[in-house]
């Protein structure tokens, strides 16, 4: 192989395929990349609710040990991001346990814990790999971000971009890091309630998707004092305790549009793969071109062999560890295989993986069926996020192998070592921040008069706002949930009218008033339901901060297209423009703060 030349001539790296090789990969992803991104899911989590995937920068930083092999240095960074992202994902759903403690559930051993969540997370790459040959094969979907992710690890075996990259990605990192210090220290800007990873996040996913946010922030700020006089609020209750219910049916109905819309896609894209079943598979053509070796996924019984053994392993561990009823664990499991395809089918389309309203839907499901148990809830819902979270990472990884031609076998065994890593992680991570920070630990949802801070655990919120709707849906929250499910429907469609219209998107694209206009309408007059909702989660501060964010990123594009455009520019993935880099960096850098500040905490208490 070429690589194997190329390391040769390096001397200190290890050939490429042997297991020198793969450890070097290993320890890197295992110890210091999903970490890494793992401390900055749980972070974003715990402070706003949503975390930002951590593949550009696990790809960034692999990419950086791997480049001494050369062009075919991206298996190796691929697989690296492969394990960080799986770590990163299972750390995230660290706010379960958080979910937990909210609800009063008495804390089983952490060992019983990260058995059950490492179950959970086998399953569910078992069950997005059995998907893999439909979804990214056969009907080829497009996985924008796997996409991305493989567009990027191409550019980075270029050595003046991948200096540039972890330089913004680095800078961006010791902003985050003096920012979050200056917050904690310097009262002026601790009154401003300023978080960098907010802002850091709205920088990440630009004005489009923040200022909604503030809108919805707004929208509820102004209908409290009514909703309050209607009895839908208490007398000092934010608008989020029932605006996280608007929220989520505004989820729903957008959803419920979009999903029909996949649907039809989808149908559509078998029809066209059975016309075209004759023709050469592309994806083994490039694993050929790449001597990457076989494309195919494991055997169908093999896998569905780990995903009987794994589903069975969930529902022993939670009724004979966790001692809850079996019933409701195989419904769980049950209703994990129908959504991971779904939101596979979801991601592979529009780049939406929806596991909060999939957690949602299970958790209705369950009240309908006679559910009132808020810990066997919490527990059964569990199992279908983390599975969706996980088996859409796996499809989404996989279509990223795929476009690079990475062996997709060797891909699956880094993504199962990630989920037994990421296990571990979501636990620790979770007690080491509610024990460092305690006021992790207060139920906003029924104390909704504490003071949270930048913590607002919008993500918990929402599970534990529909746990305590298990069997007592009052008149007034029925309606709430009308609105919204009316409200997102009837939006969303507007917007998919408004731009299949010829004549509307030829206006966008006539000048400076087609682009005002246009970004009106996403941005404030007719928001997107998926980012409107983010208002009915957090409170009109954040919403505040995220929407700075989004905007200087806005103005940064705006003022970059003003500018002639250089060649080696034009060259560089939108995910890793200055701005995207940057903003991951302030995130990483007040996680790592945050996490180093508690750690400290800690073991000054312990001595």
């Amino acid at each position: 192989m070429s690589s194997t030349n190329e390391t040769s001539a390096k001397g200190f790296l290890p050939p490429v395929g042997t297991w020198k090789f793969h450890l070097l990969l290993s320890l890197v992803a295992i110890f210091v990349l999903g970490p890494l991104g793992g401390i900055a899911a749980a972070y974003m989590n715990f402070s706003l609710g949503f975390f930002v995937g951590g593949q550009v920068l696990a790809g960034i930083l692999g990419s950086a040990v791997t480049y001494g092999y050369g062009a075919s240095g991206k298996h190796g960074a691929n697989y690296m991001q492969t394990m960080a992202a799986s770590v990163a994902s299972m750390a995230g759903m660290g706010v379960l346990v958080q979910a937990m403690v909210w609800l009063g559930m008495p804390q089983p051993p952490a060992w019983q814990l990260m058995i059950f969540f490492c179950c959970i997370g086998m399953f569910g790459v078992g069950i997005g790999m059995l998907y893999t040959p439909v979804l990214v094969d056969r009907l080829k979907l497009t996985y924008p971000s796997g996409w991305a992710v493989a567009n990027i690890l191409r550019a980075l075996t270029d050595k003046a971009l991948l200096k540039r990259s972890i330089g913004q990605l680095g800078g961006g990192t010791g902003l985050g890091i003096a920012g979050a210090y200056l917050a904690e220290h310097v009262k002026a800007v601790a009154a401003l309630g300023l978080s960098v990873s907010t802002v850091g996040a709205g920088i990440v996913v630009a004005s489009r998707i923040a200022v909604p946010g503030l809108v919805g922030g707004v929208l509820g700020h102004l209908v409290t004092p009514a909703l309050r006089d209607a009895g839908w609020l208490g007398e000092k209750d934010p608008f989020r305790k029932i605006g996280f219910l608007i929220g989520l049916a505004m989820i729903l109905g957008a959803a419920v549009v979009d999903l029909a819309i996949i649907a039809w896609q989808a149908l559509k894209r078998v029809r066209q793969a059975a016309a075209e079943a004759g023709a050469a598979d592309e994806y083994a053509e490039v694993a050929a071109r790449e001597g990457q070796g076989t494309q195919r996924p494991l055997g169908v019984k093999p896998l569905a062999a780990w995903v009987v053994f794994w589903g069975l392993g969930v529902v022993g561990v939670g009724a004979l560890v966790l001692g809850q009823p079996v019933g409701f664990l195989s419904f769980a499991i049950a209703l994990s295989l129908v959504f991971v395809l779904i939101n596979g089918i979801s991601t592979g389309i529009s780049d939406s993986n929806p596991i909060s309203s999939a957690f949602v839907i299970c958790v209705f499901l369950m009240s309908a069926l006679g559910l009132k148990d808020p810990i066997t809830g919490i527990i059964a819902a569990s199992v279908l996020l983390v599975a969706c979270a996980v088996g859409v990472d796996m499809q989404q990884d996989r279509s990223t192998g795929a476009r690079l031609g990475t062996n997709r076998d060797i891909q699956f065994r880094y993504q199962v070592v990630g989920i037994l890593m990421g296990s571990v992680l979501a636990v620790v991570l979770a007690n080491t921040f509610m024990k460092a920070y305690p006021v992790l630990t207060i139920n906003s949802f029924d104390r909704p008069e504490a003071d949270v801070g930048q913590w607002q655990s919008a993500m918990t919120f929402k599970f534990v706002g529909a746990i305590r709707g298990l069997g007592h849906l009052e008149g007034y929250k029925l309606a709430a949930l009308g609105i919204g499910l009316g409200f997102g429907f009837v939006t969303e469609v507007a917007r998919k009218l408004l731009r299949a219209s010829a004549r509307y998107r030829a206006f966008l694209a006539s000048g400076r008033g087609g682009f005002v206009t246009g970004w009106l309408l996403d941005a404030v007059l007719l928001s997107s339901p998926y980012a409107l909702s983010f208002g009915g989660f957090v409170d009109l501060g954040t919403t505040a901060w995220f929407a700075a964010g989004g905007c200087f990123t806005s103005l940064v594009q705006t003022w970059q297209a003003s500018r002639p455009k250089r060649e080696q520019d034009s060259q560089v993935p939108e995910d890793m423009s200055a701005t995207s880099l940057v903003g991951g960096g302030l995130i990483a850098g007040e996680s790592l703060y945050a996490l180093a500040v508690g750690v400290m905490g800690l073991l000054a208490l312990a001595r």
